[in-house]
């Protein structure tokens, strides 16, 4: 703590640091040009700094240095159930390890405040049309999370510092945004921004209320919920001027997927983004917000938004305290954070982005950067006119029709955090019922709001009713088909998707449409607004001219299109003023952050873990190969694989099939098929979550060579015998071996989410290295997280360039230092040796640290013993 820049806040009976002196006192003047997240870094730093590092580590932000690491201490760590579940698993296993070796368990907690919400283990059992699908489905959650359950309910008891909010109450960022972010705090005195880490990667969706929140890997909250810096060098922080305004029409939704494309084609990946301009300046905090969530598909770490005005209208729609909103405004006045401040912010690379330019649009069929306007259907190829006219003549032998929707669901914190999106489906929804139409028969439909307020202003508006007409009632408070939960089909339309090899697709309002991720039956989907969910539910098809096809007859008998149920901006903005309340949002929060904690009765601080658990088990990490050296020498490649591998593929979330390496493993272990769950839900059992390794049935891994041709699927080549077997045969084959491997891949590695299990999963494998062309920024760090070596081809070298066909072994030689030249020796089958510089992306000394004892478990059980018999 630097206590020469502590100053009373004017107007209050609080202090805060001052981080425009500190940065005035090193370089006059220079406080003026530095960019908002700068300025809340310097103002962290002032306060969480130690003093003999303070004016280096300001420098880095004054001078745009990156080249060296400083600290950033966040105030809080946010969780969902999976990944928060997953990282507690990891600190009661290290809460064991201490203990075999004298240390006291107790000890182990979280120094940061940590906040788990229980909401990504939802499946949609029970669709939209059901009237009691939330009962249904709440009670099956429940039925099968039941060890789960019981372990975070005990890690709410066992550790301090973890508050838990249970099942059924909307979803981590949604309630991030609604109330759980202060924005501004006030703790012992002294008043200070939000910043978080979240283990997601859509975290930074509070980014629109100028939070500094990223989403990172569960073994990086790890390290922060431990009270360890998050170090890290200066981000290229890009300015993104927004000018004009959407048109009339256009949707939160269109504006983000339109931005997508745009930024994704502007290469900002691992950047800030920080938005301004007239454009920016008209944006309510759900339009923002709708922005932000999506800052992952960017390839961004955040997406910034200075305070202001809408800042403070937005926390007093939602309910806060007059008190805090108050706070809120004195101290971004105060300390620069306020709109007018920022205007003469400097950038090294400024874009630029026209809202008017934007048309309506959806994204797919299998990125969400992949944006097709709504016009351009045909001309795509999507909206097929011969297959539309096919597709009725099937409808009317009672067939589904080509390009079937299967799933339309509205889903997502990205969307139904933004009121104006959810009325302007009920709105939709209502001038379709009055004409007649209705949802498809093969369509399971859903709606899935992230906070329980959203049900609360539809009731007001009159506008529930209206989507539960048209089969989207209410199935949960939770991530759902978003996270790739929609649930079973009924079993005659999964039967006939199967026997006619049909091409089913889902259209959902969520963020990620990757392949295999919504459902292992739709073979793909499309990201698309709440509005046109509903009537892509109406048309029951993707090969459909969604503008100009008609979507039915009125009573009248005459035909309808989109234009003609289409809500206009004056009846949204009407409802959306009249029937979105404050008090709505004071019913749902107020009674749930007012929980009191457990009483103080004693618990036992090791977990008694259950041995025929397939949810929850001890951790490994201490044990077996991972407690061996690392060898780097002699590797052999478990896949060789292409660009834009996601997490999807390296860990899949969704549902586990029988006949699938974990779904066999299951049926073993005496699990009914219908409680076989998703992935997702079983990270926190190791035997069942290492079998989800590249388990996605849409992987195409360039070993997997049958007659000549790369086949796709869950597979891999096992070597020196070249016999190409299902993946998870082929790890089992290689740990009975003690085979050290690697992987070789191409750009953008582990892209989507923040699965820690993408990392642990080839950790587990023996995989001790993985060299690529580019690295997804969460990704990379959760490998280093748990002791893999990220390695980088300099440009202009790729696995093709090389050559590299999977019957090579692997060297690495050279000491791994930050960003430094290592070489990667390719021993090839016929006895030559090639030598490749790479890039180590041990990016900073203290990723170095982690690496060497084995990754942030081993790290933290060293250093917390060191200290122990040091005291």
């Amino acid at each position: 703590m630097n206590s020469a820049f502590r100053k009373p806040l004017p107007g209050t009976d609080l202090d805060y640091f001052d981080a425009r002196a500190a940065v005035e006192a090193l370089q006059p003047g220079a406080w003026d040009t530095l960019p908002y997240t700068s300025r809340v870094h310097a103002e962290n730093l002032v306060r969480r700094c130690d003093p003999a590092l303070l004016d280096d580590a300001l420098q880095q932000l004054i001078q745009r240095r990156r080249d060296l690491d400083f600290p950033w201490f966040p105030a809080r760590v946010v969780c969902h159930d999976i990944l928060g579940q997953t990282a507690l698993v990891d600190l009661a296993g290290l809460r064991d390890a201490i203990a075999s070796q004298g240390g006291d368990p107790a000890q182990v907690n979280p120094v940061v405040p940590t906040q788990l919400i229980v909401d990504h283990s939802l499946a949609v059992e029970y669709a939209g049309f059901d009237r009691n699908a939330f009962a249904k489905n709440r009670a099956v959650e429940d039925r099968r999370n039941e060890d789960r359950f019981h372990f975070i309910d005990w890690t709410s008891r066992a550790f301090k510092n973890v508050d838990v909010i249970p099942p059924g109450n909307g979803i981590m960022h949604q309630i991030n945004l609604e109330r759980m972010s202060p924005v501004v705090h006030a703790v012992d005195g002294v008043a200070y921004p939000d910043t978080l880490v979240g283990t997601d990667s859509h975290t930074p969706h509070v980014d629109a209320l100028g939070v500094i929140a990223i989403g990172v890997g569960g073994l990086e909250a790890e390290s922060v919920m431990l009270g360890r810096a998050s170090w890290m060098r200066l981000p290229d922080i890009i300015g993104v001027e927004l000018t004009g305004r959407p048109q009339p029409g256009i949707t939160a939704t269109d504006v983000v997927l339109a931005l997508t494309e745009f930024l994704r084609k502007e290469k900002v990946v691992g950047a800030y983004l920080e938005f301004f301009g007239q454009g920016a300046d008209a944006l309510t905090i759900g339009d923002r917000a709708t922005i932000s969530n999506m800052t992952p598909e960017f390839g961004a770490t955040a997406a910034m938004f200075y305070i202001d005005q809408q800042t403070i209208d937005y926390l007093r729609l939602t309910g806060r305290e007059d008190a805090q909103v108050k706070l809120v405004q004195t101290y971004a006045k105060a300390a620069g954070l306020w709109a007018d401040a920022l205007k003469t912010a400097q950038y090294e690379r400024v874009l630029r982005f026209d809202l008017s330019s934007v048309v309506r649009n959806m994204a797919g069929p299998s990125n969400p950067h992949r944006r097709v306007a709504t016009t351009e259907l045909a001309a795509r190829g999507i909206a097929d006119e011969a297959k539309l006219e096919a597709g009725k003549a099937e409808q009317a032998k009672g067939l589904m029709p080509d390009g079937a929707v299967i799933i339309a669901a509205i889903t997502s914190c990205t969307n139904t955090s933004n009121p104006r999106n959810v009325i302007a489906a009920g709105l939709l929804a209502r001038n379709a019922n009055a004409r007649g139409l209705t949802r498809k028969p093969w369509v399971k439909s859903s709606l899935a709001p992230g906070s329980k307020a959203v049900q609360l202003y539809l009731e007001d508006a009159k506008l529930l009713s209206e989507l539960e007409q048209l089969g989207f009632g209410i199935v949960a408070f939770a991530c759902t088909t978003c996270n790739g939960m929609s649930g079973a089909l009924d079993p005659a339309i999964q039967q006939e998707i199967i026997d006619r090899d049909l091409y089913a697709t889902a259209v959902l309002s969520g963020n990620r449409n990757f392949d295999g991720r919504i459902h292992p039956y739709a073979k793909q989907a499309f990201l698309a607004s709440p509005p046109l969910v509903v009537a892509y539910a109406i048309a029951g098809t993707v090969r459909f001219d969604i503008e100009k096809d008609v979507l039915g007859l009125d009573q009248a008998g005459n035909p309808v299109t989109l234009k003609d149920i289409w809500p206009s901006d004056a009846q949204i903005d009407a409802i959306v003023a009249q029937s979105v309340k404050p008090e709505h949002f004071r019913r749902v929060y107020d009674p749930m952050f007012a929980r009191t904690a457990h009483s103080g009765a004693r618990i036992d601080p090791l977990y008694a873990w259950r041995p025929r658990s397939t949810y929850i088990r001890r951790p490994p990490y201490w044990e077996g190969a991972l407690a061996g050296a690392r060898t780097l020498r002699g590797m052999r490649p478990l896949a060789v694989l292409g660009d834009n591998i996601t997490t999807d593929h390296l860990s899949p979330s969704n549902a586990i099939l029988p006949d699938s390496a974990a779904g066999e493993y299951l049926a073993k272990m005496g699990v009914p098929e219908e409680d076989f769950n998703s992935y997702a839900t079983h990270r926190g059992d190791h035997l069942t979550a290492q079998r989800a390794t590249f388990a996605n049935p849409k992987l195409i891994n360039e070993m997997a060579v049958v007659d000549g041709q790369v086949k796709q699927g869950s597979l891999a080549r096992i070597e020196p015998e070249g016999k190409v077997t299902r993946m998870w045969e082929a790890i089992e084959t290689y740990m009975a071996r003690k085979q050290p491997l690697i992987i070789i891949a191409g750009a953008d590695y582990g892209q989507g989410s923040s699965r820690d299990w993408a990392a642990k999963g080839v950790r587990l494998a023996g995989v001790e290295a993985i060299v690529a062309e580019g690295f997804e920024r969460i990704h990379r760090t959760n490998l280093v997280g748990m002791g893999v070596l990220p390695l980088e081809f300099k440009p202009g070298t790729d696995r093709k360039t090389l050559g590299i066909d999977g019957t090579e072994t692997f060297d690495v030689v050279g000491t791994p230092t930050p960003r430094a030249d290592l070489t990667l020796v390719i021993h090839r089958k016929d006895g030559s040796q090639q030598q490749v510089a790479v890039t180590c992306r041990l990016d900073t000394a203290e990723e170095v640290a982690i690496y060497e004892a084995g990754g942030v478990l081993q790290r933290f059980a060293q250093d917390f013993l060191a200290s122990s018999k040091a005291a």
